[in-house]
């Protein structure tokens, strides 16, 4: 009877977790990736575990994380890339983080060095950028997987003259995403008459609602990607 009592205990536990992250249950193993109870997330709202531009799981990209306060809302990002993207439409975009990525914590991004273009896979990138806390931490680890150690400025520069190409590859690559999507959810969603803002919020309604049983962290993204793009048009 103990036996049984502490199996439920466990069970409920891990679905109250779930439930509770608003995040697909597995996540694929990646550089970028921690386990969600290592990721510290800042913002608000359901759809909080998710970039609110691209919508993908926040503690899979963890390592690439930025915060920042954008017209006087805290919002986190999955990458330098979609903060830029808020950059270039919002009128003030201040007390800008992003994450150690040995500590895991968040620090203030213009004190931090950047390792560019190590070998290590960027998010949304082809030039990854990973940031530590000292120049010494950031040097070790561009010895160890090569790129170059720059500061902030220098790698916002760079990051806004990537924008334009990096989101025409990131725009194919997520319309072939959202018809994948499109056939996902014929196949295993409940019907949604729901318009989305974001594919943040798309996914985040899935989850709360249960509206698509089993999916994978991919799938849930396709899933997503479909619902917002038809949300739009």
């Amino acid at each position: 009877m103990r036996k049984i009592l502490l199996s439920l205990v466990l069970v409920f536990s891990a679905l109250m977790a779930e439930g509770m992250s608003h995040t697909p249950k597995k996540m694929p193993k990646m550089f970028q990736s921690v386990p969600m109870s290592e990721a510290t997330i800042l913002q608000d709202g359901k759809s909080k575990m998710f970039c609110p531009k691209c919508g993908m799981t926040l503690p899979m990209f963890y390592k690439t994380n930025v915060v920042a306060t954008v017209d006087g809302k805290i919002k986190q990002y999955c990458s330098l890339h979609c903060l830029v993207d808020d950059i270039n439409s919002a009128e003030s975009v201040k007390d800008i983080k992003v994450v150690d990525t040995n500590s895991l914590k968040f620090i203030d991004a213009k004190k931090a060095y950047f390792v560019v273009g190590s070998s290590k896979k960027g998010t949304m990138t082809k030039v990854s950028k990973y940031a530590f806390g000292t120049k010494e931490e950031a040097m070790e680890f561009a010895d160890k997987f090569g790129g170059d150690v720059m500061g902030f400025d220098d790698v916002l520069v760079l990051s806004k003259k990537q924008f334009a190409k990096e989101s025409a590859m990131i725009s194919k690559k997520q319309a072939m995403m959202a018809e994948k999507g499109k056939m996902i959810y014929s196949a295993k969603c409940q019907k949604i008459d729901k318009k989305f803002n974001s594919t943040a919020e798309a996914k985040a309604y899935i989850v709360e609602h249960k509206s698509c049983p089993g999916l994978n962290g991919k799938q849930l993204q396709a899933v997503g990607l479909y619902l917002n793009f038809a949300s739009q048009n």
